[in-house]
């Protein structure tokens, strides 16, 4: 069976048609169609239910699909470490994000992976967290970069660094003029809140909970941009991860609050797929934002790299931090 073949059945899974999958193989759709006829006459099964528009993958071939995914992944990672032996790195890195953790921290990273390594290219998708937990076991990206991170079926993880949350709000906020805030000064305050089900929303509830404080949620929403513009609007306070409203405390349009009692942390981590090998472009990249070249395994720390985080989780060193400039203190 040729690795061709594979690739063509894979498009036309993803695209749920045989001609935009044609179309991005540069292939005719009747060289598609028949391709995939031969795969289903090899395997004795049908793959693809074309009685329906879009066509629909049957039990066989999403269990097929699956598996030559991961298998070309495999593929496409061995390619890529064997070519680099010999030369500079070559290939494709790519990654899947959640929103607040890629826009923080992929861009620093980014620019500094491509610079050492020109011929890699750097491919991002940001999604919700389930999504980057399928993304990442399916093998569709190399790495996944998550808050919260846990072992979902098929994925590995591990803990990145935890950044702090912050009391932030718009200048013209009632609080904005005290040199710090309490907890209790929150209690009753209008929040713009993350989205109920989200793991930081079930964290800062229960921190917040745990203390007696009890704001009152004006506006939820699944993504730190939406917050962002409504705490600017002066529709409320917020608790935020430092690093997601960096470029907004820099800019003077926000305003990070002094919160002597907030001890509150957001685990990240980086995961990759339980059983996959990462390539060497996967492997510099993790390494760049880790500040660390990766062990065997991609599971242990070299000595002198560990730190404790807050919950008593060793966690790894990071190289890149999305931490607020020092030139841009809150205004008191």
């Amino acid at each position: 069976m040729q690795l061709r073949t594979l690739q063509i059945f894979c498009a036309v899974a993803s695209h749920a048609s045989f001609s935009r999958a044609a179309e991005e193989l540069g292939l005719t759709q009747s060289a598609a169609s028949q391709a995939v006829n031969h795969l289903e006459e090899h395997l004795g099964t049908l793959l693809i239910d074309r009685s329906v528009r879009p066509l629909e993958l049957t039990r066989a071939g999403r269990i097929f699909r699956d598996g030559v995914q991961r298998l070309m992944h495999d593929y496409q990672t061995l390619e890529e470490e064997v070519r680099s032996m010999e030369s500079r790195l070559v290939g494709r890195v790519a990654i899947a994000a959640i929103y607040s953790v890629g826009l923080s921290y992929l861009p620093e990273a980014t620019a500094e992976f491509q610079q050492h390594h020109p011929g890699v290219e750097v491919g991002v998708e940001y999604c919700k967290p389930p999504e980057v937990a399928e993304l990442v076991a399916s093998g569709e990206v190399d790495l996944g970069l998550v808050s919260y991170p846990d072992e979902a079926r098929g994925v590995r993880t591990i803990l990145w660094q935890e950044e702090p949350m912050r009391v932030i709000c718009a200048p013209g906020h009632s609080l904005a003029s005290k040199a710090v805030v309490h907890l209790a000064d929150l209690d009753g305050v209008p929040l713009v809140a993350f989205e109920t089900g989200l793991a930081v929303r079930r964290a800062i509830d229960r921190y917040l909970a745990a203390r007696g404080v009890r704001p009152r949620v004006a506006m939820e929403f699944d993504n730190i941009d939406s917050l962002i513009r409504a705490v600017q609007a002066n529709r409320g306070i917020s608790i935020m991860p430092e690093a997601s409203v960096r470029r907004e405390i820099a800019a003077r349009s926000l305003q990070m609050l002094a919160c002597a009692d907030l001890q509150l942390t957001r685990p990240l981590g980086i995961a990759w797929r339980k059983g996959g090998r990462l390539g060497p472009a996967a492997r510099q990249f993790a390494a760049i934002l880790l500040g660390r070249p990766l062990p065997d395994g991609f599971s242990e720390a070299a000595s002198g790299e560990v730190q404790k985080s807050s919950s008593g989780v060793e966690t790894l060193r990071p190289r890149i931090s999305a931490a607020i400039p020092e030139d841009a203190e809150p205004v008191r």
